[in-house]
Parts: C-alpha cells; structure tokens; sequence
C-alpha cells in the first residue's frame, strides 16, 4: 500500500478453517449469556501489603472497576492492578489488586453490578498478563443453523483448535482503530491522546496479522509448519526456525509448537523459503504501513496462527447451544463462534 492509495482500506477477511459458518444466531440476549472467568498463574498467599479481591462485574469496564476501587480506597490509581481486560457487556470474573501499606482492608460499600467473590493478602501487585486464560461460558440464542454439521465441527474445533485471528474488538466500533491508524502512519493527523496511539499501533499490526493468517488458511496450512516457519512452543512466548528442528511436522501435528505468523515492526526474528514467500504475498502493498510502524519504534513480533480450544463442552436446549471453552490470553472467543455461526446482537447493544 502506498502513501498515495486511497484508505482507509477496508479490514482483511477472516475466511473460516473447518467450512463454517453454518448457520445464524442471536448473541448477548442479556449479560449472562456472555460469562468470562479468569484462570489464574498466582493463588494470593493471604498476607502483605497487597490487597487481592476477586470481583464478579456485569455491566462493568475493567478500567472502570480500577477507578472505583481507588477511589473507595482512598489510594491512587496506579496503585490498583488487573491482569486483563474482560467485556462489559458479560458477567466476568477477574481478580484486581490494591497497595495498603499499614492499611486495613477497607470497607466497601459495592455498587448495582459488582460483587466480590474474594478477598486476600499478597505480597505483590497484580500485574497484567499474570492469568494463563479465560473460560467462556457463551449462550446462542435464536440458533437457525445445520446442527449435524455443528456438532461434527464442534468436535473438530477440540481435536484441532481454530485460526488465531484477532477479533473484532481489536479494531475499534466498525474498525474504526484500524482505519484511523491507517491513516495516521500514512501521513495524516495523529492522535490527539496519547493512550490512542498505542491502540492505533495494535490495531493496524493485528490487522496485517490477520492478512498473513488469512493467506495461510486459504492454502490449508494454518496448522502446518511450511519451510522456513518460526514456531512457538505452546504456552510459550520463545521462539525458534524449523528448520532447525527434524521433529517439527509432528510436534505440530501433536499441539506441541504452533506455526507463526509476523506481527510487523522494527526488524524481528524473520521467517524464509516457502514460508516468507507466503507471508510477502499477503502483506503485498503494505511495505509502507510497515515502514511507518517500524518509525513509530513499534518491534517486531510473532503470534501463534493455531489456538486450541481447551476442555470445549456444549449442549443443546431447543433453538439454544450452550458452549464453555478454555483459551490462553490474547485470544478472541469470537473468532471461535466465527467457525460455527454467524452472530448478532441486540440493536441496544452498545
């Protein structure tokens, strides 16, 4: 993409792995249909200047709960952590952290929407990406879909997992983040906050992702090492060539090392052969979004293109499927259901 194309480009296509979708149907009836639990690296040891709480929240921002816990509190912002961000419009679970040195627990008086489920002592803050994962507990609603062929695929989503695209929610209201990051590295305004920019950045980045992923779907090798792939252990964040490495096919054909694809910046660990050729192919035209990454000091990195989708259960109720799945952080549970069915939401959603 030149300086001198017309943008914003519209997002990249995510073509599904397994022949979905097959069918349609309501999401997010209501909060509780969309239920998120962290699953956490650390248990609290029940002392020390930290206090851990387990929050259930509905209707509720992460950022926004940090806010209203510091100023309960009576301590500054930075003071509280999260691990990560979880949906408002759900009933999620996560757990936050407040400093109290010499303090006592204070005494909240919670408000319509959030409900401590725990309250203990660390020694440290609560710092973000200290959960392993997320479990979704999802409701589909109004399901008009081939059933046979969502219970043949559902077993296949937990034999080989999904293409680890990144869902809609990275790129902003109609990809909006996507389009104006776009815009910005090209030559126009810049944003006007600074917190803006680094979500710019992650969206345009996710969004090439996606084009390189996009390709590696359509040619059926997604979950296959190519020559001169960069491969990562699962639930890892090291990396390493294939080549170099006699087993690779069968560790993947196992679930032991994922295939990667390239999340632009600054010169990275770089793949070769059949698999930089794939890899050009797909971000053809984008040398000068990647440039432009490159000088905003943005380095380059790699994401696994496989997410397994761990201890997968569903059950059926009439015209609703209920689903509940394990995914490590960073994954979308909609690029999940993206394999299944189309979905929509209330007009109210907001």
């Amino acid at each position: 993409m030149s300086r001198d194309a017309d943008l914003p480009a519209p997002l990249p296509a995510t073509p599904a792995a397994h022949g979905g979708p097959f069918g349609k149907a309501l999401l997010r009836a209501g909060f509780e249909d969309f239920r998120v639990t962290e699953i956490m690296n650390v248990v609290p040891e029940g002392e020390g200047e930290h206090l851990w709480l387990e929050i259930e929240k509905t209707d509720w921002n992460t950022e926004d709960v940090a806010l209203w816990l510091a100023k309960q509190a009576g301590i500054h912002r930075l003071a509280v952590g999260y691990s990560g961000l979880k949906d408002r419009r759900a009933v999620t679970r996560q757990w936050f952290s407040l400093h109290l040195p010499g303090k006592a627990d204070p005494d909240f008086s919670w408000p319509a929407g959030l409900v401590a489920l725990q309250a203990r002592r660390h020694r440290r803050k609560l710092n973000r990406g200290t959960h392993r994962g997320n479990r979704f507990e999802i409701v589909l609603r109004e399901l008009d879909a081939d059933r046979d062929a969502l219970e043949r695929t559902l077993h296949t989503l937990s034999e080989r997992g999904v293409p680890n695209y990144f869902g809609e929610q990275r790129f902003g209201r109609s990809g909006g983040n996507w389009q104006r990051g776009q815009q910005w590295l090209l030559g126009g305004e810049a944003p006007r906050k600074r917190a803006l920019r680094g979500i710019w950045l992650s969206a345009v980045r996710s969004g090439l992702f996606n084009r390189v992923l996009a390709e590696r779907v359509r040619e059926g090798v997604w979950d296959r090492p190519l020559d001169g792939d960069i491969l990562q252990p699962r639930d890892s964040r090291g990396l390493f060539e294939a080549d170099q490495d006699d087993n690779a096919e069968a560790r993947v054909a196992a679930g032991e090392v994922h295939p990667t694809a390239p999340l632009p910046g600054k010169a990275g660990m770089a793949s070769s052969a059949a698999c930089r050729q794939l890899e050009a192919r797909a971000l053809r035209g984008c040398d000068a979004l990647i440039e432009a990454l490159a000088g905003e000091g943005v380095e380059a990195a790699r994401r696994a293109t496989r997410l397994p989708v761990n201890r997968l259960q569903w059950a059926w109720s009439g015209g609703v499927l209920t689903l509940g799945f394990d995914l490590p952080t960073g994954a979308f549970a909609t690029t999940v259901l993206a394999e299944l069915v189309e979905t929509r939401t209330p007009v109210n959603d907001n």
